[in-house]
């Protein structure tokens, strides 16, 4: 027993991580973005040391991202107003950034830039790696590039990209013997299913 938590330490740490991260996801709770910078970190590590050669590059980007995420749920709404009016003009405590839909303009670039960047990613690990699993890794890591913007804008549909990423990943990590963090994934996928309708009440409730 000590033998087996010894070698899967990391994934078990790092899954007990993205099960507090992924409550503070759900909860919409900006503490999520203080997660995000720690556990992806340590995933860099992991990913690697199991072939996942796109997901440790993907969990260097997260640990970047999480402070542009960070300052966005702070400051978004703040920066926003003072951009369109040339001063602020709201008390600091409206100034967070609300949960809204993403605006239809934004799709079909959106779109673009997820396919551009699967097919990047792709050319990448069948280029440069031996990864046995190139397009379903380049997969993950380019929604999830699309994922994590759309949670730092705080768009709803970001569980959308969410739910596909842990459904793919969930399957990935089975077949390449990480257990805890597949389990973890296994369970994001019904998490970010019912974090989209708590979303959605509290996009409704103005929170």
């Amino acid at each position: 027993m000590l033998e087996y938590i010894s070698e899967h330490w990391l994934d078990i740490f790092t899954t007990l991580l993205g099960l507090l991260y992924i409550w503070l996801e759900y909860h919409a709770h900006i503490a999520l973005w203080l997660v995000s910078i720690i556990m992806p970190a340590m995933d860099i590590y992991l990913y690697w040391s199991h072939g996942l050669y796109g997901d440790a590059g993907m969990a260097a980007y997260y640990t970047v991202a999480g402070i542009y995420g960070y300052m966005m749920w702070k400051y978004g709404a703040a920066i926003k107003n003072i951009f369109l009016s040339g001063k602020q003009t709201d008390k600091p405590e409206k100034q967070i950034l609300p949960i809204t839909h993403m605006p239809l303009r934004k799709y079909i670039p959106v779109a673009l830039a997820f396919f551009a960047a699967w097919a990047a990613t792709y050319w990448i690990l069948v280029e440069f790696t031996n990864s046995t699993v190139p397009l379903l890794d380049a997969f993950t890591n380019a929604l999830s590039f699309i994922g994590l913007w759309a949670l730092a804008k705080k768009y709803i549909e970001q569980w959308v990209f969410w739910i596909l990423v842990d459904a793919v990943c969930f399957y990935l990590y089975i077949g390449k013997g990480i257990p805890f963090k597949a389990g973890l994934y296994g369970l994001y996928v019904v998490i970010a299913i019912a974090g989209y309708f708590k979303w959605k009440r509290m996009m409704k409730e103005g929170l």
